[in-house]
């Protein structure tokens, strides 16, 4: 810590620029809001009635959407583990066979969208890259389903699995696109993302 005198001469007294005072660089403390945004609304997802336990909105990956432009690949693979690993505490599911499945298929759609979005560039909206994560994560989970759980008969819930997964993508995809097409915020966070 700085002295009284250096401090009274216009020397450094508080946290160096891009820190915070807990010591984490701006990139973290991005990377954590966006996380606690993701934990936010995993919460609400989970309260939210369910038909069947297994269909779900994902509004969770809202903020991954929002992530594939803006963050390095090694922050946007921390926010989707902890995304992973907050969810799952929330549910309850931490140590469940739906945990292998949440794993499977979060791990499925985030590298399917990244790959999708780095390879396609911007000729894909989000909208679409949002479907191709979605049908990866569906695919992975009926047929981690099938191989550790229930058989041929996971197939059965295809269809409705699969058309949840089409809609709340398309969705969420939008969303996330007019999302980034009009926050000023993330125009001043993030400038070089709106240069490319």
């Amino acid at each position: 810590m700085p002295s009284a005198s250096r401090r009274a001469g216009g020397g450094v007294s508080g946290p160096q620029p891009g820190n915070s005072e807990l010591g984490l660089s701006r990139s973290q403390r991005l990377v954590a809001l966006a996380a606690a945004i993701c934990l936010f609304l995993a919460s609400i997802e989970y309260v939210i009635p369910k038909p069947l336990p297994f269909l779900r909105i994902g509004l969770a990956n809202l903020p991954l959407l929002i992530a594939l432009d803006l963050f390095s690949i090694p922050h946007f693979f921390l926010l989707l583990g902890i995304k992973i690993l907050g969810q799952s505490l929330i549910q309850g599911s931490l140590f469940s066979f739906t945990f292998l499945l949440s794993l499977g298929g979060s791990l499925a759609s985030g590298l399917v969208m990244l790959a999708s979005r780095r390879v396609l560039r911007r000729s894909v909206s989000l909208v679409g890259i949002s479907i191709l994560g979605a049908m990866a994560s569906n695919l992975v989970q009926l047929s981690l389903a099938r191989w550790l759980a229930f058989g041929r008969s996971a197939w059965m819930i295809a269809p409705p699995f699969l058309l949840v997964g089409l809609v709340s993508s398309s969705i969420l995809g939008y969303l996330a696109q007019a999302y980034r097409d009009r926050s000023a915020w993330l125009r001043r966070e993030f400038p070089d993302a709106y240069r490319r």
